[in-house]
């Protein structure tokens, strides 16, 4: 396992992406498509990471035009389970954690994307303004021979989950102090509709208690990355 700080010793971010970006292209192979895990707890910055790879990557290969892009971005919290269904489950209060996800649905969509490559394959995306998925809103076109996989459970160690890891190419933890992440979750989470004393209740107890199991997964990781930027 390595790690290294997203700034690099000079301050110079861009040239600490551009190493990150030659590390996932290094992961390409010209028979196969490879899906590359972005990971870590709440607030760390897994988005922006991962927003920003398949940008880099793109626009390094040629494809920056938006026509048949070669890296592809694919977040887990699509796989939410409906709110709904929490009720029903009777664990609504919880929403985030990890057995609140389709976890096998998750799973059986990275297997698919490994092997249908010859057309687009359609994944849900999560809408924060409704706090609901949304079938079918993120396509994976066939040109894609990366895609940059973000979301906080990718290592853990217990069925479904433990399947991921060895569908994935390589695995990337994003390490951000938790005072930090704290910071980031309120205002999250204010920006969508909490009032200021509900957000951080909801980021010091869901989200605290979902960090303190994702938090123990860091070893699973090829790479762990400091110093990531909110997303």
């Amino acid at each position: 396992m390595e790690t290294i700080n997203k700034a690099d010793a000079t301050g110079n971010e861009a040239k600490s992406l551009a190493g990150l970006t030659r590390r996932a292209i290094g992961l390409m192979r010209d028979d196969q498509r490879v899906l590359l895990g972005i990971t870590g707890s709440p607030g760390a910055g897994k988005t922006t990471l991962a927003r920003e790879l398949v940008a880099t990557i793109n626009r390094e290969l040629g494809s920056s035009d938006g026509e048949d892009p070669i890296a592809a971005y694919l977040p887990m919290d699509g796989f939410h389970l409906a709110n709904s269904t929490l009720d029903h489950l009777g664990n609504h209060d919880r929403k985030g954690a990890l057995d609140t996800f389709d976890g096998w649905g998750f799973v059986a969509l990275l297997r698919r994307l490994l092997v249908e490559t010859g057309h687009t394959v359609y994944a849900p995306s999560f809408d924060r303004t409704v706090d609901e998925g949304v079938a079918g809103e993120i396509a994976i076109p066939s040109s894609a021979r990366i895609v940059i996989v973000e979301g906080n459970y990718l290592l853990v160690d217990e069925v479904p989950w433990a399947e991921i890891r060895a569908i994935l190419a390589e695995a990337w933890f994003c390490d951000t102090p938790e005072h930090e992440r704290l910071r980031r979750l309120v205002d999250r989470h204010e920006r969508h509709g909490r009032s200021p004393e509900a957000a951080e209740a909801w980021a010091r107890t869901v989200d605290g208690s979902n960090a303190m199991v994702i938090e123990t997964t860091r070893t699973r990781a090829d790479l762990i990355i400091s110093a990531v930027t909110p997303g």
